[in-house]
């Protein structure tokens, strides 16, 4: 109970209150990492979601739950803002050991037959795990649907799911934790590689760039998006918080450069996607 009444006080500061959040007239954001599972929806219905991104200004958001029914509502209420991925995970505890649980296949081919999706994930594999029968057989699904593959994975995996599919579009989530020089290294010899910056603040500490940082965004600003990761109900209202410091250190590149990683590369990456969304929509409200 503490929890929720912390949480509904949160929630009403950032949607209606917050005296330095963003507004839709500054940089627009795509919010590359959102997840809005089951604790999320009871904690923060759908309208106070779709607020909470409207008011940090966030354009557009890659949104995936465990399980899947929180991010259909998502889809449901603003097709136009929510682009879904879909989880390997029924439920949270899906995501130790889901690599080798048979029942995942069935699982995600019912979604596919059901919804439309952007893209698989996040989804965390490491290492040879990558090669077991249940993430081939993920990877194939991804493949026949033409989906972005968001992967929480170390280096190793990223290069064993490009071997299995040399065509694939990875989203390396968190740029998988790294070092710029590893960074730098794997977006060279994967020109189909995007990093998401999700929950590290390390290339931005006190929201001014890491010089390393700084010299990789300017050399690859084609490849990089940045994301929140709202993994508990209480990260939801660090949506605002997290546009706005953002921005602060967005606005230490060339214009050109920050509004691709702020949001141009979301929508080139996943443009075919945002375009049916926003097709969903016009024909709902006529």
């Amino acid at each position: 109970m503490q929890r929720r009444r912390w949480l509904l006080a949160a929630l009403a500061a950032a949607v209606g209150g917050a005296s330095n959040a963003q507004t839709t007239s500054e940089l627009p954001i795509f919010d590359a990492h959102v997840h809005y599972s089951h604790d999320a929806w009871e904690n923060v219905p759908p309208e106070v979601a779709l607020a909470l991104v409207r008011r940090a200004g966030v354009k557009r958001v890659l949104v995936s739950s465990s399980n899947d029914d929180g991010q259909q509502k998502l889809v449901r209420l603003a097709p136009e803002v929510f682009l879904p991925s879909l989880r390997p995970y029924r439920q949270r505890g899906d995501q130790n050991g889901w690599w080798r649980d048979p029942g995942i296949v069935p699982y995600l081919e019912e979604r596919l037959a059901r919804y439309r999706y952007v893209a698989i994930g996040e989804f965390h594999i490491f290492g040879a795990d990558v090669d077991l029968p249940v993430p081939r057989r993920m990877i194939e699904l991804a493949r026949q649907h033409n989906l972005v593959l968001h992967s929480h994975s170390d280096a190793d995996a990223i290069e064993r799911q490009f071997a299995q599919w040399p065509q694939a579009r990875i989203l390396w989530a968190h740029a998988g934790f790294d070092s710029p020089e590893r960074v730098r290294a794997m977006v060279r010899k994967y020109p189909r590689l995007w990093c998401d910056l999700a929950f590290r603040t390390d290339f931005a500490p006190e929201a001014r760039l890491d010089s390393e940082w700084k010299k990789l965004l300017l050399e690859f600003p084609d490849r990089f998006l940045v994301g929140t990761d709202t993994f508990t109900p209480e990260r939801w209202p660090y949506i605002v918080e997290h546009a706005r410091w953002s921005r602060l250190w967005l606005a230490e590149l060339p214009r050109a450069a920050a509004e691709k990683i702020a949001w141009r590369n979301g929508e080139a990456l996943f443009a075919a996607a945002a375009r049916a969304g926003s097709a969903q929509t016009a024909a709902s409200r006529q």
